[in-house]
């Protein structure tokens, strides 16, 4: 694909809210784009296909679950994925124990081609998963970002946080909110444990 200055790129892509089966034929598409953003610093993932795959399958099955998805023609450029707290696995659930989480919609991630990055697609991505939370009777939105060493060896000179971003939506940063996930980091014999801590929003 041919890079496109000058937000070209953001003005020709289509962001859309795609639920259940029609999610489907699009998780091969969303597997390899998940695999190939989340290799950056500060995931570092080693990703794998199978995995992804069955991964995102919960997107599908799961009740009032989505995937916003950003196209440019017939590729799929982004993606932001988003469902109910009380489907998700109990390590992700953990640190809200107590509150009702039947009032808490979770946000997985979002995944953005470099290309498009700085054109306000990202922001699409915050207002259609926050238009999923409130019409499925949802109060607060929460999701969580991993934990790097400042002096991580592959931290990148021009790295960047996207802490002020997640301010301007709203969010607040939780540090006392936090879960463990294990994953292979690039470079790495076996997968390994790392702490993510939650933003929060009240809708």
């Amino acid at each position: 694909m041919t890079r496109r200055d000058d937000g070209a790129a953001a003005r020709n892509v289509k962001v859309e809210t795609v639920k259940g089966a029609a999610i489907a034929p699009l998780l091969s598409a969303l597997a390899a784009l998940r695999i190939s953003v989340f290799r950056e610093f500060p995931y570092l993932y080693d990703g794998d296909a199978a995995y992804e795959q069955t991964y995102l399958q919960t997107y599908v099955s799961a009740a009032d679950a989505a995937v916003i998805i950003a196209q440019d023609g017939a590729d799929i450029i982004g993606a932001s994925t988003c469902l109910p707290l009380a489907v998700e696995t109990p390590n992700i659930q953990a640190p809200f124990a107590g509150q009702d989480l039947s009032k808490i919609f979770y946000f997985g991630e979002s995944v953005l081609a470099p290309a498009y990055r700085g054109q306000g697609i990202g922001v699409k991505f915050f207002e259609a998963r926050e238009a999923q939370a409130r019409a499925t009777g949802h109060t607060t939105t929460a999701f969580c970002a991993v934990q790097r060493a400042e002096n991580h060896p592959a931290r990148p000179a021009d790295y960047a946080p996207l802490d002020d971003f997640w301010h301007h939506r709203g969010y607040t940063k939780q540090p006392h909110l936090t879960c463990q996930m294990s994953w292979r980091d690039l470079g790495e014999a076996a997968e390994t444990h790392k702490t993510l801590v939650f933003w929060t929003k009240s809708l």
